[in-house]
């Protein structure tokens, strides 16, 4: 056991910070940009559309206290994984879901969790999520981070 971490992309990074802040057993959250080709992008060339990053969590967690099955489940439940590179009103692929995982035992459960979710039927149509290798993290700017607490909503 220990603390692992794992990265979640499904949509604007701000609620999904929040969705995960809210976890037991989740250590730090931290918005950033992951999955594209750009090094070192900012905030304003992710939503360009042009860097091919998306704008993601990185998810720290012990293991004693919250397993990755949990925080599937606080994933898909924060997001419409059925919507390609959109969430709500926000469209373009740096709002596609996706999940960047670490190791092998991470890839089996999170295929796994994706399976289910999608013969459960609580979905019609089918789970577009990509579930990737981890690539290079950058966190976002300062003023994302805890942007609802800052802004004075929770």
């Amino acid at each position: 056991m220990g603390i692992e971490k794992v990265i979640f992309g499904a949509g604007c990074f701000w609620g999904v910070e929040v969705a995960f802040r809210r976890t037991h057993g989740v250590s730090n959250v931290t918005c950033g940009y992951a999955g594209g080709h750009t090094r070192y992008p900012t905030y304003h060339e992710v939503c360009s559309d042009q860097t091919g990053h998306a704008e993601v969590v990185l998810v720290e967690y012990d293991t004693s206290l919250v397993s990755l099955e949990e925080l599937l489940s606080v994933f898909w439940g924060c997001h419409n994984p059925t919507t390609r590179n959109r969430q709500g009103p926000d469209v373009g692929s740096q709002y596609r879901s996706v999940i960047f995982y670490y190791s092998p035992e991470q890839e089996i459960v999170a295929k796994r969790s994706k399976e289910i979710l999608q013969q459960c039927g609580r979905w019609q149509d089918p789970i577009v999520t990509e579930i990737l290798p981890a690539p290079e993290f950058y966190p976002a700017e300062e003023y994302h981070q805890r942007y609802f607490e800052k802004h004075g909503r929770h």
